[in-house]
């Protein structure tokens, strides 16, 4: 493992060398470039995973504290949605799930994906002339006109879902341990609950298989070649503004980490955490200083952890939803809890955004779209209705005008896919529905429907431990304004070009390099 890191790095190396060594002010005497675009998406990052959240005050992220230092952080920024799909799905196309129709997760059979009509804010920076690029985790359909490449990007490597859907030679960390791959069609292959026993984890190169079962140890190391190669083929070869669109594997489970970085393992969580802070600082590095002062970096979560993976999960801060947790169940991933879309978040652009800042505006996930193309001078389609804001000015000119209400879809816990059971006013916030979801100790609390809703005020109970009292004026007022804000936004989405996710699971769908062997082993296919 450490000769594989070392020659990674030589390669690495060799990368950022001749970036650096082609890129020349010269090339745009004018200095009117349209901004380049690096979104990093962490998967299931809690809010208290990083920088001042961390509460060891520990520092096992110095390329992600560079990152803050040098941009503005966001303290009550949220993901669209609590589970990998509707969020990234919400991400790509400003559109809540009830909009773009991913109200939930794909499966590995899954035959669709991210409905065909619904358009990412990729594929309208490509139109514009942008190279657009894709690495990580898509969750979004795998198969034919559902792959990242016919989404908008002019390149893709990746996982087509999460690292858990699928078996590797090496398993990484997890709660059940999940088995090994077999080798062979004699091999005794037990059932495990959990655990995808069945088809290898596949690594995509566009759209075809280039390793199955994946060896997801030195994933890092490939996804930073690959990030760094695709800003070289932007820069030099092709000579385009770019959208570098890195999706993480970590911090979801099974956890891993490149040895080659000599971290400990006596905590896994921290060991992973570190091997993301490197990933990310590889991609820092590509930039030489002509081109960071013209990229915007911007760093988020897809959701917050998964509480029932324990110690493999990672912390909500102050953020704990006591009021679930004291009736049993996870208040984390899944949930409209606080800690199931709070996520720690930062924005980064030389001489544009004032260093080492911060703002409290209420922001979300769905703000990326609109943020992006107005950064861009690109129009979105005036076709469909959106529920992302542009936060421009909060980036740029330190306005703190976020949303007045944000609404938060079930994401798999208690209630409906997609509904938007919680609404979030200004400091308050409204639960209709509560429960649903498996904690730590494996308990799942029940489903529970609060007319009234619970309303809880975040500026003096950010733990969301006890509701205002129902008779009170406060709660009255509160009341009516949610009432008013919720059902406005559904009258809107009834009222607007909806789309309709296929969610269908088939076996043949299932991705696999060669059917005839066990788990479908290939390795580099070309």
């Amino acid at each position: 493992m450490a000769q594989l890191g070392f020659c990674t790095l030589l390669v690495f190396s060799g990368l950022l060398h001749h970036i650096k060594s082609h890129i020349k002010k010269e090339d745009n005497p004018e200095g009117k470039e349209r901004p380049n675009f690096i979104i990093i998406l962490a998967d299931d990052i809690g809010w208290g995973d990083l920088w001042l959240n961390r509460p060891d005050n520990s520092t096992p992220t110095p390329w992600l504290d560079s990152l803050m230092l040098k941009g503005k952080r966001f303290t009550d920024f949220h993901s669209p949605a609590s589970t990998c799909s509707p969020s990234r799905a919400s991400i790509l196309t400003g559109r809540h799930g009830l909009r773009n129709g991913v109200t939930h997760n794909f499966a590995v059979g899954s035959v669709g994906g991210l409905p065909l009509n619904e358009t990412t804010f990729a594929q309208l920076l490509h139109d514009e002339g942008y190279y657009t690029a894709m690495i990580g985790k898509w969750h979004l359909g795998h198969n034919g006109s559902y792959s990242p490449v016919h989404r908008g990007f002019d390149y893709y490597l990746g996982i087509p879902y999460s690292n858990d859907m699928g078996c590797t030679d090496k398993p990484g960390l997890d709660l059940p341990c999940c088995p090994p791959c077999v080798h062979s069609q004699y091999s005794i292959n037990k059932k495990h609950e959990g655990c995808y026993t069945k088809v290898g984890l596949p690594l995509f190169e566009n759209e075809k298989i280039i390793e199955q079962p994946l060896d997801t140890w030195s994933l890092k190391d490939r996804y930073a070649t690959a990030a760094v190669q695709q800003i070289f083929t932007a820069s030099v070869t092709k000579k385009q503004p770019f959208l570098l669109y890195v999706a993480l594997a970590h911090m979801h489970v099974p956890l891993f980490h490149n040895t080659f970085l000599n971290v400990t393992t006596e905590d896994p969580y921290t060991a992973s955490l570190s091997d993301m802070d490197s990933l990310v600082g590889n991609i820092m590095q590509a930039l030489i200083t002509e081109q960071l002062e013209n990229t915007l970096i911007w760093f988020t979560g897809d959701n917050g952890p998964w509480e029932q993976k324990c110690l493999f999960a990672g912390h909500v801060g102050p953020f704990v939803g006591r009021w679930q947790t004291n009736k049993g169940g996870g208040s984390a991933k899944r949930t409209t809890w606080e800690g199931g879309h709070r996520v720690p978040t930062v924005v980064s652009w030389p001489k544009k955004i004032k260093p080492n800042s911060s703002s409290d505006a209420l922001l979300s996930g769905l703000d990326i779209f609109p943020t992006v193309l107005s950064l861009a001078g690109v129009k979105p389609p005036s076709d469909r209705r959106y529920d992302g804001i542009d936060i421009t000015d909060v980036l740029l000119n330190n306005s703190e005008t976020g949303h007045e209400s944000l609404m938060h879809p079930n994401s798999g816990a208690a209630g409906q896919y997609g509904d938007l059971q919680t609404v979030r006013l200004k400091h308050h916030k409204a639960f209709y529905i509560t429960g649903g979801s498996v904690a730590c100790d494996g308990e799942s609390g029940p489903q529970q429907h609060h007319d009234p809703p619970l309303i809880f005020d975040l500026s003096q109970d950010e733990a969301e431990e006890t509701p205002l009292d129902p008779e009170s004026e406060e709660f009255r007022s509160v009341l009516k304004q949610v009432e008013r804000e919720r059902e406005a936004l559904l009258w809107d989405i009834a009222t607007d070009r909806v789309s309709a996710a296929d969610y269908t699971v088939i076996p043949s769908a299932e991705p696999c390099c060669e059917p005839q062997n066990p788990v479908c082993r290939c390795h580099r296919l070309k």
